[in-house]
């Protein structure tokens, strides 16, 4: 468990992220009065997302494998941190909408019927605890994986041996 304590420590840190992201949305009105811009909002995320990613990993690189870390060991690090996220979203999707946003389900239902968007049948399908909690695994470990892997490239210890040579060999 030791070996996975740097994954572990922030895929907790990546949930308490996604609840103050949460937060912030409710306090600007994305979830009632400027609801029909909340999607996009939403997509901003993906911003300090990436930020914790590249953090943990950078973490990881220094502290576990003392500044030499590849591609791959990288990017199963980003998978471990995905999983822990994933594994927590059930339980941060029901502190968002029963806590944080109680009315969002409400809200977002009713601005998608009445702007002919989804009939009622289907909004309420789509917006429910248990799609948000289907949603948030699907694409935390989705999303987590395409960043895991951007942060594991930029952060992937380059060759120096290779980068001489290919240096000898074009001068």
């Amino acid at each position: 468990m030791k070996k996975f304590a740097i994954e572990i420590k922030w895929g907790f840190i990546i949930i308490v992220a996604q609840l103050l992201w949460m937060l912030l949305e409710k306090q600007l009105g994305y979830h009632d009065i400027k609801i029909k811009w909340q999607m996009l909002f939403t997509m901003l995320v993906v911003l300090p997302l990436f930020a914790l990613y590249f953090f943990g990993l950078w973490e990881k690189k220094k502290r576990y494998y003392n500044d030499q870390m590849s591609w791959t060991q990288g990017f199963i690090s980003a998978m471990i941190i995905a999983v822990v996220g994933v594994i927590l979203s059930p339980m941060s999707q029901f502190v968002i909408y029963e806590f944080i946003s109680p009315n969002y389900f409400e809200n977002m239902i009713n601005y998608t019927v009445s702007n002919n968007k989804l009939s009622l049948e289907a909004a309420q399908t789509n917006f429910n605890l248990s799609s948000a909690i289907w949603q948030s695994i699907s694409g935390g470990l989705s999303t987590g994986l395409v960043i895991g892997a951007l942060a594991a490239y930029l952060l992937r210890t380059k060759n120096t041996e290779t980068t001489e040579e290919t240096f000898k060999t074009e001068n």
